[in-house]
């Protein structure tokens, strides 16, 4: 080997290794990420703002109000950390990454104005309306007047949102025309401390799906499909939850129809955004119903899925951080993002009452008895160590989650490694997959 080729070698490794890489969040899509960073040759340290229980067994957790942004930044400068990944949505709508930036972090996820995408219900559907973006027909209301004019022009039932964050709590389906009153006029007098603005539009029959992209200023690049389990129940019935369970690849998005989702909803987003001067950077979250065969845009979320990135991320071959680093440096160009071929799918063990009042600090104790094979993963997301013991920390506590070749097998695994837990304080959805499981395996 010539001397200018081990030097060659040398510098990309002083530049590459060793990154000390912090990421903001708690959940087990955090734990996920987390996983994953941990699994890549160009990290020295991972810094959780806060983690959970699963992270603290490969990163350094440290308890931190993760929307008090200069206390962020000092723990940031105090660990030397290279890079930033946010993982939830608020810190992001509220500017983080804006913040982080003017302090010349380098930092992993949309700026402000970007984040309005999923931020602001209004901001979303006017992007679609002025880029002919295939979305549900909408109107944004701020007054009885307003709602009752939509109301007189279409069909019954209604979705009826808060225009801002809301948690998963914020969308209502209305089936009479009382209900979308009620719904909206809780919204106007302050339900969701993030908006007093309600969307209304109308209820679309047909498939959800969401396809994932992950993008820089200058392009972007397929980051998976899944689908997700909104209702608390079986057979989707009960309210709507963060989710219960999702399966990935989601066979509904085939090629003909990624097409048109580029062509008509992704393509139209990045290039209004740009014309704003402000280009999308980060997980572009596409919240899809597909409709004979068309796709039309429901909601964008600016980050990964949760429980949707548990399932995505099983099935990734390339270093994450290889693909962090170049989104943060405009060279997604660069990298060429590889996927296992096989399926994946992960179950939420809640605690019982979820998504309603629930019990938190209650032991877990059995999770290390449970052999998992390469295959099988436990992400935690409402856990913590509470005097040496795992113990409850939310109303979705863990992502038990396997990989293989037929979802009704990956699901029977998931549901053996569930029953080994024997927490009887929780509860789970043990049809994950059905309608995929009944129409595409014929089981």
């Amino acid at each position: 080997i010539s001397l200018a080729f081990f030097l060659f070698i040398y510098k990309l490794y002083i530049i590459y290794s060793d990154m000390n890489i912090a990421l903001i969040g708690s959940g087990g899509r955090e734990h996920a990420l987390c996983k994953k960073m941990y699994e890549s040759e160009l990290v020295n340290k991972i810094v959780c703002f806060p983690g959970n229980a699963g992270t603290a067994n490969i990163a350094v957790n440290i308890e931190v109000d993760i929307l008090n942004f200069k206390k962020v930044l000092k723990l940031i400068k105090f660990h030397k950390i290279d890079l930033v990944v946010v993982g939830p949505e608020e810190p992001l709508v509220k500017g983080i990454v804006d913040f982080l930036k003017k302090n010349r972090v380098k930092v992993f996820g949309p700026n402000k104005y970007a984040a309005k995408l999923e931020g602001s219900k209004a901001f979303m559907k006017k992007i679609c309306e002025q880029n002919n973006i295939p979305t549900a027909r909408f109107k944004i209301c701020s007054q009885k007047k307003h709602v009752q004019s939509f109301l007189n022009y279409c069909k019954l039932p209604i979705v009826v949102k808060a225009d801002g964050l809301a948690a998963g709590k914020g969308v209502t389906i209305c089936k009479t025309k009382a209900k979308v009153q009620k719904a909206a006029d809780e919204i106007f007098q302050g339900k969701f401390k993030s908006s007093n603005k309600a969307v209304l539009e109308e209820f679309l029959e047909g498939e959800e799906a969401s396809y994932f992209i992950i993008a820089d200023n200058k392009e972007f690049k397929f980051f998976g499909t899944a689908q997700d389990h909104k209702r608390v129940y079986e057979k989707d019935k009960g309210p709507n939850t963060g989710g219960m369970g999702a399966y990935s690849p989601a066979p509904i998005v085939t090629k003909k129809l990624e097409k048109k989702v580029i062509s008509k909803i992704i393509n139209p987003t990045l290039k209004a955004l740009k014309k704003n001067k402000n280009p999308y950077s980060g997980f572009l979250y596409v919240g899809l119903m597909i409709q004979n065969n068309e796709p039309y845009l429901i909601e964008y979320n600016v980050r990964m899925g949760d429980p949707e990135c548990q399932v995505i991320l099983p099935r990734l071959k390339t270093d994450i951080v290889k693909i962090f680093k170049n989104a943060t440096e405009n060279k997604l160009k660069k990298i060429k993002i590889k996927w296992e071929k096989q399926k994946s799918m992960t179950i939420v063990l809640c605690a019982k009452g979820y998504p309603g009042n629930y019990k938190k600090n209650l032991r877990i104790t059995n999770i290390d008895k449970i052999k998992l094979s390469k295959k099988d993963f436990i992400y935690h997301a409402g856990t913590k160590i509470s005097g040496g013991e795992l113990r409850s920390n939310g109303g979705r506590v863990l992502n038990v989650t396997s990989i293989g070749k037929n979802f009704l097998k990956i699901r029977n695994k998931i549901l053996t490694n569930i029953k080994k837990l024997k927490w009887n304080y929780g509860f789970y959805r043990r049809d994950i997959g059905w309608k995929v499981i009944n129409k595409n395996e014929n089981n």
